[in-house]
């Protein structure tokens, strides 16, 4: 089922997750066991992360180093495939741009339709760790709105291969990433939501927001999309504070802010367990403000925090 179906059919706030494909080296039952305990509310959807392969230097016998690119977290297509067999649920793929050929891309949304994937999250994806700006793959997509296009294109039976004539015409239900406290990289928000709207009309059915713990900046931001005329689903995107040391890489990772009273009662905590306590309470009380305006969905990243997620949902559902 396409995420805006479940939502149009939803007859109270859904819940869905969001999980890292395991290091390569790792088995499938790590994803199983991190999601086992949060089967029990009934996830409409699991979205899985892409990621871009990294360049790395490897010692060779003579001594000298060889530049090689290696993908540490392979598996998007295979865990989705995976979920939908072992869950019986809709797995939510990310498609990104860096590291990525448009034929690549191709290929994967073919396997993904041949898997029954109906909905992709479509990104443009971070900077490589060795580069200071996004360098998009020499035959790639530059842009999320690209890559977009050519998923969309693909739905019109549209492939890169001009000679393929009335090709198969897939049926994805494309999201896009939105930022309620603007990309960092955008020079200021009238410019990052008319690029959003752009996204809209190209085709995007839904958005899905990045991290935010501040629901004010939520509650303007969707303000903000309908006054210019965007009235796809917005998905909050929802993240646990579980350490002090979050209170820095977040922000700088990210390039979000932390409410003050929230990291005035994260610095108080003494120990592990009472940051945990501190960032669990707080979302909590987030994620209840959040039904309570009414949004279609509370989206969980569960990256590393899966136990603080459960209590969370525990409280909310």
């Amino acid at each position: 089922m396409k995420v805006t179906e479940h939502i149009a059919q939803a007859k109270d706030t859904l819940v869905s997750f969001e999980i890292l494909p395991p290091l390569k080296g790792k088995t499938i039952n790590s994803i199983f066991d991190h999601l086992d305990p949060l089967m029990e509310f009934k996830p409409s959807w699991i979205n899985v992360t892409y990621h871009r392969a990294e360049q790395v230097f490897k010692k060779k016998p003579d001594g000298t180093f060889e530049k090689v690119e290696v993908r540490k977290r392979p598996g998007t297509v295979g865990i989705c495939a995976a979920l939908q067999n072992h869950y019986n649920i809709d797995a939510v793929p990310h498609l990104i741009c860096g590291g990525f050929s448009k034929r690549e891309t191709e290929d994967a949304l073919i396997d993904l339709n041949f898997i029954g994937v109906q909905n992709v999250l479509v990104l443009r994806g971070d900077a490589a760790k060795n580069e200071t700006y996004f360098e998009p793959h020499p035959e790639g997509n530059r842009l999320a709105i690209d890559l977009l296009r050519q998923t969309i294109n693909l739905n019109h039976g549209i492939y890169l291969e001009e000679d393929i004539r009335d090709g198969f015409r897939t049926d994805f239900c494309a999201g896009v990433a939105g930022y309620p406290e603007k990309h960092f990289e955008t020079p200021n928000q009238e410019i990052e939501m008319q690029r959003l709207k752009d996204k809209v009309d190209a085709g995007a059915e839904y958005i899905m927001t990045q991290m935010f713990f501040d629901n004010s900046k939520f509650f303007a931001f969707v303000k903000q999309c309908r006054e210019i005329g965007i009235e796809v689903p917005i998905i909050p995107g929802l993240k646990p504070l579980t350490s002090k040391k979050q209170l820095s890489v977040i922000p700088r990772t990210f390039h979000v802010d932390i409410p003050t009273e929230l990291s005035n009662e994260m610095m108080r905590a003494k120990t592990d367990e009472d940051c945990k306590k501190v960032g669990t309470e707080w979302l909590i009380q987030q994620s209840k403000e959040l039904k309570e305006f009414g949004v279609p969905v509370l989206h969980y990243y569960t990256l590393g925090s899966p136990k603080v997620i459960y209590n969370v949902v525990k409280n909310v559902m």
